[in-house]
C-alpha cells in the first residue's frame, strides 16, 4: 500500500513539474514573440513643430478618416452647386404671342388700307396716314402691348416693306424663343437683351429693320426663370452625399524628408497619432492579447502531449528552439522585404513544422503551423500598426501544411528532399494564385522571380531540416524516425555484434521486432520504435551468449553444472548488461528503456521452482528481475512479444489452438502479475494486441506440405 502511495505521489510530482516547466517555457516564448513583433505594432512618434522641415519621411501608421477635411470638402462641393430655376413656358409663349400679335395687326391694317372705296369706275384706294394706322393698331392690340411699346416703334414698323417685315418677324421670333427657353433671370435680363440685340445686328436685315427689332427686344424679353428652393436643396443634398470621406491610409506618406510642416500636415500627423504627445498604447494591448491566445493554444497542445506521455523537457526545449528559429527567420526576411519584392515567399517557414513532426507529433506540427502563420502575418505587415499581412499568413499556412502532408513514410533523409517537390508545387501554385488575383499586371520575368521564391522556400525548408535534425537528435537526445531507421540498419556495430556472437538471439530479436511492430501499429503506437527496441532488447546476452538456450548449438547446457541461483543471476543480468552497452554506445534513452523494461519484475519461474525443490525457504524476490516495469506501450508490447515468441518457438507442433492458448496465458500472466500496471495500455488495446500477435504467429507457423522422400533402390 505504501509503495502504491509513494508511486502515485512521485507520478503527481513529476506531472506537476512537467506542467510548470511547460508553463514557464510558453511564457518565455510569448515574451520573445512580443519583443520580436513589437516594432510591427509600435507606432513611432516624432517631436515636430509647425513650419519646420521634416527630418524623416513619415507614413501613417493607421487608416483613419480626416473628418475635418471631409467636412471642408463637403462644404465646398455644396457651395459649388448652382441654384436651380424653373423656366415659365407660359411667359415664353405669352411674349412670343405679343410679338406675333404686333406683326399680324400691322399686316392686317396694310391690307385694309389698300381696299378700294366707291362704286364701279369710281373705285379707288383710300390712303391712310401712319398716325391713323397707329391709332387703329392701338385699338386692336392688347393693352399690355400698347402700354409698353412707344408709338414711334409702330410707325417705323408700318413704314417698312411687308416682305422685309416678314423676314424680320421670322428672325425675331426665332431669337426670342431661343433666348426665353434658355431662361431669363432678373440678374441676367440685360445680358439676354444685349445678346439678342447683337444677334439681330449681325443679321442681313436692313438697318431700319434691325433698329426697330432692337427696340422691340426691350419689350419682348422679360424675366421667365425663377429660383426653385426645393430643387436647389435637393441638388445640394445629392452633392453632399456624393462626397467620399477623406481617408488617410495606413502606409500613406504624410510628409517627406525635407518638406515643410504646414498646418494641414501638422493636423494630419496629430490625427494619426504620430506626435510624441499622441502615443497610442492600444496596439500593444492588442498584441499582448493575441500572444496570450497563441501561448494558450501552445500550452494546451503541450499539456495534451504530456497526458499522452509523448513529451518531456527535451521536446519542450526543442519546440522553444524551433519556434525561436522560425520567428527569427521571418524577422530577418521582413527587414529586406519591400512592397515590390514580396521576399516572404522565400522564407523557409516549413522547416519548423517538419522538425516538429519528425521529433514530436504530427498534430503538434499542424497546431504550430497555424500559430507560425499568424505570427508571420504580423511580422510582414510592413510595420503598419493595426494591420495584418493576410497574404503572407495564408502562404505560410499552406506551405507548412504541404510540408506536413508530403513528409510521409520516411525511409531515409532523401525522402525529405522528395517531399520538397510536393512543397514546391504547393508554394508555386500559391504564389501564382496571389499574382493572378491581384489587379496589377505582371511581366513574365516578375512571375518567374516570384515563383522562384516559392521554390527556394521549399528547397531551403528541406535542406535546413536535414541539417538541423542531427542537432536535436544528438544535442537533446530526441529520437526521430530517421534516427530509428539508421539504428535498424544491419550494418550497425551492435547488431553485427549480436549476429556474430549470439546468432540465435539475433534471429529471436528479429521475430520479436516483427511481432512488436505489427502489434504497435494496430493500436496506433510507434511501431518503428518497437521494432528497433526489439532489435536491441537482448543485446546483454552477448556477454554470456551460451547461457541462453537459443544460442546453445551442439553444446551441453551450462546451467546443468551450476546452481539455480547462479543461473538466475546470469539470466537476470542480461537486460541491464544490454542497457549498459547501449548507454556506452550513446543509443537513445527510449531504446535503453525498452532493453531495461522488457522483463519488468517478472519471476524467473524455471530456476525459482528448481531451487525451491531443495530449498523451501527460497525468497521469490531473489528470482525476480529488479525492473522497472514497462512504462510505455512500446516497452509493454516488446515485453509480451518477447515471451510469446520464445514460448511458441518451443512448441514442437504449433497449431492455431496452441498459439491462441499460449498468447492468452502470457497476456493474462503479465496482467495478473502487475507487469502492465504502469503502462498506458487499455484493456481494449490489449485485446487488439492479443489478436494481432496471434494472427501474425499463425502466419509464421502455418502448416506446410510434407514433400515425399525418394527411397534409394
Amino acid at each position: 500500500m505504501k509503495k502504491k502511495i509513494a508511486k502515485k505521489a512521485k507520478s503527481f510530482l513529476k506531472h506537476s513539474n512537467s506542467r510548470v516547466f511547460i508553463l514557464f517555457s510558453v511564457l518565455f516564448l510569448a515574451v520573445f514573440f512580443f519583443f520580436i513583433t513589437l516594432p510591427n505594432v509600435h507606432m513611432e512618434t516624432y517631436n515636430i513643430e509647425r513650419f519646420t522641415n521634416a527630418r524623416d519621411t513619415i507614413r501613417s501608421p493607421v487608416t483613419i478618416e480626416n473628418e475635418q477635411a471631409t467636412e471642408r470638402q463637403t462644404r465646398e462641393t455644396v457651395q459649388a452647386v448652382e441654384d436651380r430655376y424653373n423656366i415659365s413656358e407660359e411667359i415664353t409663349g405669352e411674349r412670343v404671342e405679343y410679338v406675333m400679335e404686333i406683326f399680324d395687326a400691322i399686316s392686317m391694317l396694310e391690307e385694309e388700307s389698300l381696299r378700294p372705296e366707291g362704286d364701279g369706275e369710281n373705285q379707288r384706294p383710300v390712303p391712310v396716314s401712319n398716325r391713323e394706322k397707329v391709332r387703329q393698331l392701338k385699338e386692336i392690340l392688347s393693352t399690355e402691348i400698347t402700354d409698353a411699346v412707344n408709338d414711334s416703334l409702330f410707325i417705323q414698323l408700318v413704314e417698312i416693306p411687308e416682305d422685309e417685315r416678314e423676314e424680320g418677324q421670322e428672325l425675331f421670333i426665332s431669337l426670342l424663343e431661343e433666348t426665353m427657353e434658355a431662361g431669363v433671370r432678373t440678374e441676367n435680363i440685360q445680358s439676354a437683351i444685349s445678346t439678342m440685340k447683337q444677334s439681330i445686328n449681325y443679321s442681313e436685315l436692313s438697318p431700319e429693320m434691325k433698329n426697330e427689332l432692337a427696340r422691340l427686344t426691350d419689350f419682348a424679353v422679360v424675366e421667365n426663370s425663377f429660383f426653385d428652393m426645393e430643387k436647389t436643396m435637393e441638388a445640394r443634398r445629392n452633392a453632399a452625399s456624393s462626397v467620399d470621406p477623406v481617408v488617410i491610409r495606413a502606409g500613406e506618406v504624410i510628409v517627406r524628408e525635407g518638406q515643410t510642416i504646414t498646418n494641414e500636415i501638422y493636423e494630419d500627423l496629430t490625427l494619426v497619432g504620430a506626435l510624441d504627445n499622441d502615443r497610442n498604447l492600444y496596439p500593444l494591448i492588442g498584441l499582448g492579447i493575441l500572444l496570450l491566445i497563441i501561448s494558450f493554444i501552445a500550452a494546451h497542445e503541450m499539456y495534451w502531449l504530456s497526458k499522452k506521455q509523448k513529451i518531456d523537457r527535451r521536446k519542450v526545449i526543442a519546440i522553444l528552439i524551433i519556434s525561436i528559429l522560425v520567428a527569427s527567420l521571418m524577422k530577418i526576411a521582413s527587414l529586406y522585404t519591400t512592397e515590390g519584392n514580396n521576399l516572404f515567399f522565400a522564407v523557409p517557414v516549413a522547416t519548423g513544422v517538419l522538425l516538429i513532426k519528425q521529433l514530436i507529433h504530427e498534430r503538434t506540427a499542424i497546431v504550430f503551423s497555424v500559430l507560425y502563420a499568424i505570427l508571420g502575418s504580423i511580422i510582414f505587415n510592413g510595420q503598419i500598426p493595426g494591420s495584418l499581412n493576410v497574404e503572407a499568413g495564408i502562404y505560410f499556412l499552406l506551405a507548412q501544411l504541404a510540408g506536413i502532408i508530403f513528409l510521409m513514410n520516411v525511409k531515409d533523409r532523401l525522402s525529405i528532399l522528395r517531399s520538397g517537390i510536393g512543397m514546391t508545387i504547393i508554394n508555386v501554385l500559391t504564389v501564382l494564385l496571389f499574382l493572378f488575383l491581384s489587379i496589377e499586371k505582371y511581366a513574365m520575368l516578375d512571375i518567374l522571380i516570384q515563383a522562384s521564391f516559392g521554390l527556394a522556400s521549399a528547397f531551403l525548408s528541406a535542406v535546413l531540416m536535414i541539417g538541423l535534425l542531427p542537432f536535436f537528435e544528438t544535442g537533446l537526445g530526441i529520437l526521430s524516425d530517421i534516427k530509428l531507421l539508421q539504428l535498424a540498419s544491419p550494418n550497425q556495430p551492435l547488431l553485427k555484434k549480436l549476429l556474430t556472437e549470439a546468432p540465435g538471439t539475433y534471429h529471436h530479436s528479429i521475430m520479436v521486432a516483427n511481432l512488436s511492430e505489427t502489434a504497435c501499429e494496430a493500436i496506433g503506437a510507434n511501431g518503428l520504435l518497437a521494432r528497433v527496441g526489439a532489435y536491441y532488447h537482448d543485446l546483454g546476452k552477448t556477454v554470456r551468449p551460451h547461457y541462453f538456450i537459443e544460442n546453445q548449438l551442439s553444446i551441453n547446457n551450462p546451467h546443468d553444472v551450476i546452481s539455480p541461483k547462479q543461473s538466475a543471476e546470469i539470466i537476470i543480468s542480461h537486460p541491464y548488461d544490454g542497457a549498459e552497452m547501449l548507454k556506452k554506445h550513446r543509443l537513445p534513452e527510449e531504446i535503453i528503456d525498452i532493453a531495461k523494461q522488457h522483463h519488468g519484475t517478472t519471476l524467473l519461474k524455471y530456476f525459482y521452482y528448481k531451487e525451491k525443490e531443495s530449498n523451501k525457504h527460497v525468497k521469490e524476490e531473489n528470482y525476480r528481475y529488479p525492473g522497472p516495469k514497462p512504462q510505455t506501450k512500446e516497452a509493454a508490447i516488446v515485453c509480451i512479444c518477447d515471451s510469446v515468441e520464445a514460448a511458441v518457438r518451443s512448441l514442437k507442433e504449433p497449431t492455431e489452438e496452441k498459439i491462441e492458448e499460449i498468447v492468452s496465458s502470457i497476456v493474462k500472466d503479465r496482467m495478473t502479475d502487475g507487469q502492465l500496471n504502469e503502462t498506458p495500455l487499455t484493456l481494449h488495446e490489449l485485446d487488439v494486441v492479443h489478436r494481432t500477435v496471434c494472427d501474425a504467429l499463425k502466419g509464421i507457423f502455418h502448416s506446410r506440405i510434407q514433400y515425399p522422400i525418394k527411397e534409394a533402390k
